[in-house]
């Protein structure tokens, strides 16, 4: 039933009369929506009495995927999860299956995915805020937003050769190591990004018209944050200090120095200015991994044959050819208990899981996601209840709902 404009106002009920309520689409073709995101919205006059979710437009099916592709080929569909960052959606997926195999990757690949993870959290980031301001009337500061990001892009290519679906990790290791290019091109881009944060900070952050229609809209408390299971960005912005690299860290996290960064309003503007803060701390991890990156191998060794050999040992050696005649030719694969593991890492969202179920072949019998969208979409109804009509891309904007990782 929808609520009573008493209920919604404070207003007095005696003899109501009864409210004329439209119904509204808000997508999925809205260019605020950025994606295939439909909302069914009850309007009366211009306030939002109620908002209806509405997912099924990619009819993905990653889910379903991860029970016929092996636990390489995989990675491939993680890209196409959240394609904002796929490479933390990489880093996550291979990660769980590891913890799967009891494989423990050397150093230096710890380093290089805690890199590619940060910097995919900076592009994340940038996505979020400069679409946010964007939705809200600042147009500069989105153009302000996207222009390091092309720069994260031609590290993604330097690292793997694709800028966009990137498919960087592979079972006890990297496609490739990071080259020297590479290397510096990731320190030319630490040292000019600290003046494009200072940029969009004095652009949006006592802007008034950013601020009034930020403040105060879509709060989000710390006791229904952690009732509703969120996580991430939107969580800390609520002051639940839950960080899964630092409370429960995983591949060299323990190493870095780096803070949580936490707000206590709850409000839209709060969760811009947690993402801003962590694009900082995001850039000070990257800057301890780079300047003390160890040496040595960045996959496992080939007798292990879990990892797939280099073109170069496939040619030069027996046992690279083997292990690949194994991996690929034959598709036998490795030996894979048959146990069940949950992996969940800190991706630029939330919290991203994967559990998954062995049964002794080359895939996984059962391979389930938790990605923070799919969470955070449902709040939104609760969040906007009682606001305005342009509230919505507000509140919607400082979610940064994927669609991609919605759909199963």
């Amino acid at each position: 039933m929808p609520l009573t404009r008493s209920e919604l106002y404070g207003e007095p009920s005696a003899d109501e009369p009864q409210q004329y309520l439209w119904t509204m689409n808000f997508g999925p073709q809205h260019p605020a929506t950025h994606t295939t995101l439909r909302l069914v919205l009850k309007l009366d006059g211009e306030r939002v009495i109620e908002a209806t979710p509405d997912i099924g437009y990619l009819h993905s099916g990653f889910e379903k995927l991860g029970e016929h592709l092996d636990y390489n080929q995989y990675v491939t569909i993680t890209d196409r999860m959240n394609y904002v960052s796929p490479m933390s959606n990489n880093v996550a997926w291979h990660t769980a299956v590891e913890k799967l195999l009891g494989i423990d990757v050397p150093p230096r690949c710890k380093y290089l995915r805690v890199i590619v993870n940060e910097l995919s959290r900076i592009s994340d980031h940038l996505v979020c805020v400069g679409a946010m301001g964007l939705d809200t009337g600042a147009f500069t500061y989105f153009l302000y937003a996207f222009n390091p990001r092309e720069l994260l892009y031609d590290i993604f290519e330097a690292l793997c050769g694709a800028r966009f679906t990137n498919s960087y990790t592979r079972v006890g290791g990297l496609m490739h190591d990071a080259s020297p290019k590479a290397i510096q091109m990731i320190r030319d881009f630490l040292a000019g990004f600290p003046k494009v944060l200072d940029d969009l900070e004095r652009l949006l952050n006592r802007n008034r018209i950013f601020v009034d229609r930020t403040k105060g809209v879509g709060v989000l408390t710390k006791v229904e944050a952690i009732n509703r299971s969120c996580s991430g960005p939107i969580a800390r912005a609520s002051g639940v200090t839950r960080d899964l690299r630092k409370d429960e860290p995983y591949l060299a996290y323990p190493d870095f120095d780096f803070k949580v960064c936490c707000a206590q309003a709850g409000d839209c503007y709060a969760r811009y200015l947690v993402r801003l803060a962590e694009m900082r701390e995001s850039m000070n991890i990257v800057k301890q991994a780079i300047e003390n990156l160890p040496s040595g191998p960045v996959n496992i060794g080939v007798d292990d044959r879990a990892v797939l050999p280099s073109k170069g040992q496939v040619f030069s050696t027996i046992e690279g050819l083997i292990t690949h005649f194994e991996l690929v030719m034959s598709n036998r694969g490795f030996d894979v208990p048959n146990e069940e593991c949950y992996f969940a890492s800190e991706a630029a969202n939330g919290e991203l899981g994967f559990y998954i179920v062995g049964d002794g072949t080359n895939r996984a019998y059962r391979a389930r996601c938790r990605p923070p969208s799919f969470i955070h979409f449902a709040i939104f109804p609760h969040l906007i209840r009682g606001h305005r009509l342009s509230d919505v891309v507000a509140v919607l904007g400082s979610l940064n709902i994927i669609a991609a990782e919605l759909d199963r």
